[in-house]
């Protein structure tokens, strides 16, 4: 109970100065308390009576009128996250989920594709980055997806409290500037991976070369490169015939990490194509199931010079963190039990969900996977 107590402190200290009075910044603290703890539905109502409010009001004054910027909070998060879990070896792992709404008023909300439901729902879509790095995994990130028909509706925008100045960007652009402002703050990652929606975006992945970042990035199987071939100008072909023409001998059994059932073997092979000119080597990498030889996932790298396909099987494999992490955070940190509706509010309630994300992830790096919250503090 005092390291959490300590740890939250550490948390007020950080963000502090962001508020001006001192209720709301206890706000704040108490938001990301309450958020950590085992409340069913952690909502304004439920997380103003734990912290002893008589009514939500200061809570919903906190996620609508208080005076802060989410963003600043958000740089705050940055820097908790390079000094608790960071490391040289780190992943950046960029991805999307969806939160399931009723209605039209909430920003951003339309009928578009959810991961989560795996299906068309109404929902709203929020871009996120994640961190992983041996100490542990957490978020850094996040942006709002807005489809077109939101940015073409001035008034529904306004309406929203979406600021003039916010302006169409696909999926794979929000990430592109996520990974720049987290690289910029100092944040230690040797690795970039994501799926096919970002690995398949050229103009990204150029972006992350221009930064001299690593990825290992997913792409769908018509995904087009050129081999190398001597004396000629390459073998140009779509990733699955690629791999379709190699011999047999050309796969290896190697682990994508642990998971909840031990470790994930796949075959894996690879094939060394043209890139950039950036230094380092570029290559098409395919994944397959053992079990079912039909089932392949393929991906496009930069790499360093000489890696080994150990290495590059660890980092897709990392993709996976980014899923267990949305996981985490929406069973234990209240990640999509929000009720705002207002552009500004979804940025709140979202970036003090990921701090309290990674006050959890630092806490068990600390003592061990399996630590829960004390049941009074």
């Amino acid at each position: 109970m005092q390291e959490w107590a300590q740890g939250l402190e550490e948390i007020r200290g950080l963000i502090g100065d962001e508020f001006a009075r001192s209720e709301p910044r206890n706000n704040a603290v108490s938001y990301i308390r309450g958020l950590l703890s085992d409340e069913e539905r952690k909502n304004s109502w439920t997380l103003s009576e734990r912290a002893g409010h008589g009514t939500p009001d200061g809570i919903q004054r906190l996620l609508s009128t208080t005076d802060w910027d989410p963003d600043t909070v958000r740089d705050a998060l940055f820097g908790y996250v390079k000094k608790h879990l960071g490391d040289p070896k780190g992943i950046l792992a960029i991805d999307e989920t969806g939160f399931l709404k009723k209605g039209t008023a909430s920003a951003g909300v339309a009928r578009q594709y959810s991961g989560t439901a795996g299906r068309v729902e109404n929902c709203q879509i929020g871009v996120f980055l994640t961190y992983a790095s041996p100490a542990g995994r957490t978020f850094l990130d996040r942006e709002l997806y807005l489809p077109k028909a939101w940015i073409d509706d001035s008034e529904r925008c306004k309406r929203a409290g979406i600021p003039e100045d916010r302006v169409m960007a696909t999926k794979p652009v929000l990430a592109a500037e996520m990974i720049e402002r987290a690289l910029d703050a100092g944040i230690e990652a040797e690795w970039t991976t994501g799926d096919a929606v970002y690995g398949q975006h050229a103009e990204l992945r150029r972006r992350l070369g221009a930064r001299g970042m690593h990825y290992v990035m997913a792409v769908p199987m018509n995904q087009r490169a050129i081999t190398p071939t001597p004396g000629s100008l390459g073998a140009e072909g779509r990733a699955d015939q690629l791999f379709a023409a190699l011999d047999g001998r050309a796969w290896r059994t190697r682990t994508a990490g642990t998971g909840t059932k031990g470790e994930r073997l796949y075959s894996w092979a690879r094939i060394r194509i043209n890139g950039p000119a950036e230094t380092g080597e570029h290559w098409l990498l395919a994944r397959r199931s053992l079990n079912d030889p039909t089932d392949l996932a393929y991906f496009i790298c930069h790499t360093p010079e000489n890696v080994t396909l150990i290495e590059l099987a660890r980092v897709a494999g990392a993709r996976w963190a980014i899923e267990e992490t949305f996981q985490t955070s929406k069973g234990e940190t209240g990640l999509d039990h929000y009720q705002v509706r207002q552009y500004g509010g979804w940025y709140r309630h979202i970036t003090l969900s990921m701090f309290a994300h990674a006050f959890l992830s630092v806490i068990r790096s600390k003592k061990g996977a399996h630590i829960q919250a004390p049941t009074s503090w």
